[in-house]
């Protein structure tokens, strides 16, 4: 899901989630985390009415949407916020992202994420985030992304600032000692019928 070509519009930030899909953002200027937090946890936000499906619970679609508001809070963390893409042009599109779904989250529910980098280079920045119940701490699903530099003129791959890099570097390091999250860079395949019934679960 390729980002506007107008940047990362940032979202409404409010004191609360008192109301379903309310944001939560801490400025980047007047955040107490640091890169030496790990993971980082940047953002929360509560379940919308409007996300909830026939099913009753949220939508496939609005997980996606949840997670980029957490990748917005992730890159605002970084650097590349506003005003970075007015002093520089600079933006990211993201060309790869890859959800996992481990439990329900209703109307109302309270949400938590954590944000982890994984890798970066010049032109691309991989991360991970996990969205919790803020309030009953279970793990409601994951997300793992891929985010590349663009100049928004030239329309391109680019290189990023160099203050960027910087952050990207230090927040790396402080990273290092995470565990690589299990669902990191897992595809999608169906069971293998004969190891099912050898294992007795068909």
């Amino acid at each position: 899901m390729a980002k506007k070509a107008a940047g990362r519009p940032s979202p409404k930030r409010s004191l609360g989630f008192a109301q379903a899909g309310v944001l939560e953002r801490v400025p980047m200027q007047d955040s107490p985390l640091h890169p030496e937090d790990a993971p980082l946890v940047l953002h929360t936000e509560s379940v919308a009415p409007e996300w909830i499906d026939y099913n009753g619970h949220m939508n496939v679609a609005y997980y996606v949407l949840a997670f980029d508001h957490a990748v917005d809070a992730f890159l605002d963390f970084v650097g590349m916020d506003e005003d970075y893409r007015k002093r520089t042009g600079g933006t990211t599109f993201s060309v790869d992202c890859h959800v996992t779904y481990q439990r329900e989250v209703s109307d109302g529910d309270p949400l938590r994420f954590t944000s982890q980098l994984l890798a970066y280079d010049e032109k691309r920045i991989h991360h991970f985030h996990n969205m919790y119940h803020a309030e009953d701490g279970y793990l409601a699903a994951t997300c793992e992304w891929l985010s590349l530099h663009v100049d928004l003129e030239a329309r391109r791959v680019t290189p990023m600032g160099a203050e960027i890099a910087a952050r990207l570097a230090a927040t790396l390091d402080s990273h290092s000692d995470l565990p690589r999250p299990s669902e990191a860079g897992r595809g999608i395949a169906m069971p293998d019928p004969k190891s099912l019934k050898e294992a007795g679960l068909a």
